[in-house]
């Protein structure tokens, strides 16, 4: 059966998210720092992390949506400091902006070049991460997230609303993902054809069941494969 379409997971299959990640708490720290000292000095980073795990593990309700997760988490620590109002709007800008200032490995632009000149691609991600900040939208038909969808990877639900967007039967649309268990098995339960991006060259977790249909080690191995084998 062709490949018709494609769905591609973004953080740790286009960049290294961590690294983003860290540089958006160290922003949102120092502006706590400058305008909330007190704040800042009962919420250090490794706290306000601890705070964050804690509403995720309270709120299982916002368990697809990472933003309002970071957003309460605001909200409780400055409501632990005796303030009501907390600036949440301007911290989540700090937050975004930094958290959004990614770099993409070298073979991702390169590889996306060369594969959506031939196939429609929509991102399919768990994150919040802004094609149209880090300046790749141009590249995607769709962008299908958790937190518009309601449901988070690996629940099926996810991959066939991507599916849907695309207008093409699951088992014609490869999802490419760094993720095991949200991008391998999620993606497979739901009937789509599977290709992981394994950087690090791990094996498979046979607890995990069958292996993805494609084990490659970047951006450029895919782009390559499709050119080989993908042929609409």
């Amino acid at each position: 059966m062709p490949i018709l379409a494609l769905t591609l997971d973004l953080d740790d299959t286009l960049w290294p998210v961590l690294p983003a990640l860290e540089r958006a708490d160290q922003a949102v720290d120092a502006w706590l720092r400058r305008h909330h000292p007190e704040v800042a000095r009962a919420w250090p980073i490794a706290a306000m992390r601890a705070l964050r795990m804690q509403v995720a593990a309270e709120r299982l309700d916002l368990a697809h949506d990472f933003t309002r997760q970071r957003q309460l988490t605001l909200q409780q620590a400055f409501a632990a400091c005796g303030v009501d109002e907390a600036p949440v709007e301007a911290l989540w800008e700090i937050y975004f902006a930094a958290r959004n200032r990614v770099e993409l490995y070298p073979d991702s632009l390169p590889a996306l070049q060369r594969i959506t000149a031939r196939w429609p691609l929509a991102s399919l991600t768990n994150g919040n991460a802004d094609l149209q900040r880090i300046g790749i939208h141009a590249h995607f038909a769709h962008h299908v997230c958790a937190r518009d969808s309601g449901v988070a990877k690996p629940d099926p639900r996810i991959f066939l609303a991507a599916a849907e967007r695309l207008g093409v039967a699951p088992g014609e649309i490869l999802h490419v993902g760094d993720d095991p268990a949200m991008d391998m098995a999620g993606a497979r339960d739901a009937g789509l054809r599977t290709a992981w991006i394994n950087r690090a060259g791990l094996p498979w977790p046979a607890a995990l069941g069958q292996p993805p249909e494609l084990d490659l080690r970047d951006m450029t191995a895919l782009a390559d494969w499709l050119d080989a084998h993908g042929a609409r």
